[in-house]
């Protein structure tokens, strides 16, 4: 998988995680209780974070990314 791709991905599904908390804010000050778009917009953003989760698990676990870091060997 093209390194591009894979950062082009991950951080357009953070984008649309933020803009879905975004929604939820705006809908739960503007709708005061009156709709379910508030619950519709939480949803989706905890799908697209456990989604986005499960992609990176796969990821590590196909080689396609390497994970690096605090406790990761040098050598």
């Amino acid at each position: 998988m093209n390194p591009s791709l894979k950062l082009v991905l991950i951080v357009g599904v953070l984008i649309l995680i933020v803009w879905n908390l975004g929604q939820g804010l705006y809908y739960m000050l503007t709708d005061r209780g009156q709709s379910k778009r508030t619950v519709n917009a939480l949803t989706r953003r905890i799908a697209l974070s456990v989604g986005l989760i499960l992609f990176i698990i796969l990821a590590i676990y196909m080689g396609w990314i390497t994970p690096h870091g605090v406790g990761s060997n040098p050598g």
